[in-house]
């Protein structure tokens, strides 16, 4: 009996008992229970241990998505390949899937867009260039629809400014997926307007959508003012349409650079089309740097660049704010424009040294400039600042009407980044029946850093449309 105690108050309670029978059986079922709790207790410990070694029931965020059935949207995760992104909370994978060394290859997964997760915002327009070893998307074996003054692996350029990569400060930019691109906007209808530019932007995209589908239509003149481009299989069609000043100018005689550009008259030949478009692309402000007449109620007011003349010289940060307001206040007014999404694609800078177009100038360079070479009180960075002051000043517009406040508008901010790369300009290396002896120091090789615009392009379309 003192030794049923013992145990008792070792268990923990009180021999408070009638018989010796009845603490038996007591201590019988507390000891039974104990023995049952030690098994489970043993046979959690066992699985997790062999989970841990298995990866069965332990998976990193990472593991989880490349481990598992991937995700609705995106091609699985291999880590040799691609690197993951992270926005916040959410971890997405980058690229198409393109291996180091090897030839670009199109996905043949083409995403289900409905199910794309919102990608946090992160600032694309700071970061820096820095090496890549994967090759382009395209090349002009690839692409047939490079115009001959933008070819320039055809015409001689050492391909090392190719293998450079924009890399945002805090994030990284996805590499440009065509068949993700085609699956966000199939059914749609996309423009990008203004000047030669716009059509080396243009360019670039008909190309890297082109490793996916062969468009129809496609046209490698330089010359053509409007092109349209259409992809059957997702009824997808892009347009180029020429534009210089989005408001109306006209040259003075045909001998002349010089146009009569009409500050309140918008140019109809791009305006006109608006209603057929859901995506707007509208760039320009190189046709400006050069003498011009300013004319207004049909009066003559002044000029730009006319030193010397008897007539009131505006500046061209003047100039530009006003074409610009007046091309996004003609998008604002549009009354049969429901959900137009517009982008203003910020300026960028043409790198000319010791010269310009036809007296000497050249570009030479074959790597990136370092940032402690830019020139932030450049004209091209403050043309910069206006461009992003009037697309913030439309967002906030009070228009009348339901279809106004449908409209969106997005800033596309490539200027300092563009900045750097000097060395992506056809320079020497194209057609020269295009531009006589000159160097090109203002387009972009295709392909070359201007890819770059429509992977931010790219981006911000699967965030929209992950709203929509």
């Amino acid at each position: 009996m003192a030794s049923a105690s013992a145990s008792a108050v070792f268990l923990g309670f009180a021999p408070r008992f009638q018989n010796g029978t009845e603490l038996l059986l007591l201590l019988q079922k507390k000891v039974t229970s104990f023995l049952l709790l030690s098994l489970g207790l043993s046979s959690i410990l066992l699985l997790l241990t062999w989970g841990a070694s298995s990866n069965t029931f332990m998976f990193t965020p990472k593991q989880a998505l490349s481990d598992s059935a991937p995700s609705p949207g995106y091609p699985k995760i291999t880590d040799d390949l691609t690197p993951t992104i992270t926005y916040g909370e959410a971890v997405l994978p980058s690229g198409n899937l393109i291996a180091d060394n090897s030839t670009a290859t199109v996905s043949s997964q083409v995403p289900n867009n409905n199910s794309s997760p919102i990608i946090e915002p992160c600032d694309m327009s700071t970061g820096k260039w820095v090496r890549e070893t994967r090759e382009p998307i395209y090349s002009n074996l690839t692409c047939p629809f490079i115009p001959e003054n933008k070819n320039c692996q055809q015409h001689g350029k050492s391909p090392g400014y190719l293998y450079w990569r924009w890399k945002p400060d805090g994030c990284d930019l996805p590499w440009f997926e065509p068949n993700r691109f085609l699956s966000v906007v199939r059914g749609k209808t996309f423009a990008f307007v203004g000047d030669s530019l716009a059509r080396n932007h243009f360019d670039s995209l008909v190309c890297l959508l082109s490793q996916a589908e062969v468009p129809t239509n496609g046209d490698r003149n330089p010359y053509k003012r409007f092109l349209k481009v259409h992809f059957p299989s997702s009824n997808f069609t892009v347009m180029m349409i020429w534009t210089e000043f989005y408001v109306l100018g006209m040259p003075r005689t045909n001998a002349s650079t010089s146009f009569d550009i009409h500050l309140d008259k918008i140019n109809t030949a791009w305006t006109s089309r608006l209603p057929s478009l859901d995506y707007l692309v509208i760039s320009g402000g190189n046709w400006l740097y050069r003498k011009n007449y300013l004319y207004e109620s049909n009066k003559l007011i002044g000029c730009v660049y006319c030193r010397g003349e008897n007539l009131t010289e505006y500046s061209l940060p003047y100039v530009i704010r006003r074409v610009v307001r007046k091309a996004l206040e003609s998008i604002q007014s549009c009354q049969n424009c429901d959900k137009l999404l517009t982008f203003l694609r910020s300026h960028t800078t043409s790198h000319f040294e010791k010269g310009s177009w036809f007296n000497g100038g050249f570009c030479n360079r074959t790597e990136p400039l370092n940032e402690s070479e830019l020139d932030f009180d450049a004209i091209e960075w403050e043309i910069r600042k206006i461009q992003k002051e009037e697309i913030e000043r439309i967002k906030q517009f009070d228009g009348i009407g339901d279809t106004n406040r449908n409209k969106r508008y997005k800033w596309l901010d490539v200027t300092k980044a563009m900045m750097i790369r000097a060395d992506g300009h056809p320079g020497k290396y194209y057609n020269k029946e295009y531009s006589r002896s000159a160097y090109d120091c203002l387009h972009w090789c295709l392909p070359g850093p201007v890819d770059m615009w429509n992977e931010m392009l790219m981006l911000n379309l699967i965030n929209t449309s992950s709203l929509d």
